[in-house]
């Protein structure tokens, strides 16, 4: 799945560029509609990331793509590869990229099988 983010004035920490705490979540909310979408049945919650590195920054008016793949699936877990690149310059190396792992859960929180 692969969504686009325009940066705005709003997503800008004290010095101008994209706060990075904004940038995650548009991450996890990528990563959970694409688990959401590949697993209709089930309700995930979030359960981490593999490694947060921020490779360039980024400033005001630029388009991101989100680009987030299923890479591994267990029984009440699934994990997405996700990528975050300047949509204008897409040759150019990932802004970001990390794992993004979720558990399904049933409605008093417990683990739930996802098949």
């Amino acid at each position: 799945m692969e969504t686009q983010r325009l940066v705005l004035p709003e997503d800008l920490n004290h010095l101008g560029f994209l706060f990075g705490g904004r940038l995650l979540a548009w991450v996890d909310e990528a990563c959970w509609i694409a688990a959401s979408l590949d697993y209709p049945h089930c309700q995930f919650v979030t359960i981490g990331m593999d490694k947060v590195e921020f490779r360039h920054s980024v400033r005001e008016g630029t388009i991101l793509s989100i680009h987030c793949e299923k890479e591994n699936e267990g029984n009440t877990s699934v994990r997405y590869k996700v990528e975050v690149v300047d949509r204008r310059n897409p040759s150019a190396p990932p802004i970001f990229a990390t794992q993004v792992s979720y558990v399904s859960v049933d409605d008093t929180g417990r683990k739930r099988k996802i098949r």
